[in-house]
């Protein structure tokens, strides 16, 4: 064998080889093709292909994270927003992936842009500030049934940021603040509802005990004199009274 025969098996295996031999990553499949039909998925570890029959696609099995373009949304009380989130998903089955859908990655995107969308604004503007996390679960959800055709399995969906305009913002500080007055305002209505109840039920205790009433009297009194001041004026109570004026009357009759 000539030194230039084996010049050119050397160079024939150096380029065949590479084309026979694919090594897959633990996180990687390969899709085979034979003749352009489906044939298997293979890997992870060392597999064989054989040049010019068969073509492999590889398909990354690791979560992917996609940020979704910031979308212009009109609520359902006609509020006009920018709404962005993130999409974690993953494939679970790279046959499906590679044959049922051209791009799966730009295909996600923009069925996450249309559903993120369709969802918020069926909502008002209050949910999509309060009620963030239903919102979540109901687009992955969506986007999870519409992607497992594909072989996608979408894991998770986060609304990261609402913008809202610069008015919409002063009109929704001076809503809360009209809540919280709103608030404050029935906390005392019933505050003095429950005193009021209270003075009741202890009217009617002291009712039950004319004693108990003058008792609470001098109390009151004596809490008046308490504050210094240099004039007290009070009524005085004709139960007090009456035991003077019936001693006199009783004198008047003797005399």
């Amino acid at each position: 064998m000539s030194i230039t025969t084996l010049i050119y098996i050397i160079v024939a295996a150096v380029i065949i080889l590479p084309m026979i031999f694919k090594i897959m990553r633990e996180y990687e499949r390969a899709v085979v093709f034979t003749f352009g039909r489906f044939t298997s998925v293979k890997g992870p570890g060392l597999i064989i292909v054989i040049p010019l029959i068969q073509q492999i696609v590889r398909v990354d099995l690791r979560m992917i994270v996609m940020d979704v373009p910031s979308q212009d949304v009109i609520s359902q009380d006609n509020v006009s927003v920018k709404v962005n989130a993130v999409v974690y998903f993953r494939v679970i089955d790279p046959e499906r992936a590679i044959i049922q859908v051209e791009n799966y990655t730009d295909a996600t995107s923009q069925l996450a842009q249309t559903t993120l969308r369709s969802v918020l604004g069926k909502h008002d503007l209050d949910d999509m500030l309060a009620e963030r996390d239903k919102l979540n679960d109901d687009i992955q959800e969506i986007l999870d049934r519409h992607t497992d055709a594909w072989g996608i399995k979408v894991a998770n969906v986060e609304i990261k940021h609402v913008d809202i305009d610069e008015s919409m913002i002063r009109a929704i500080a001076k809503q809360a603040e009209a809540e919280r007055e709103r608030r404050a305002k029935v906390i005392h209505a019933e505050g003095e509802l429950q005193a009021s109840e209270k003075l009741l039920q202890a009217a009617k205790v002291l009712s039950q005990n004319p004693q108990s009433i003058q008792l609470r009297y001098l109390q009151t009194l004596t809490e008046i004199a308490g504050e210094k001041n240099s004039t007290i004026a009070f009524p005085v109570p004709m139960d007090i009274l009456m035991p003077l004026v019936k001693a006199a009357q009783n004198k008047e009759e003797m005399s």
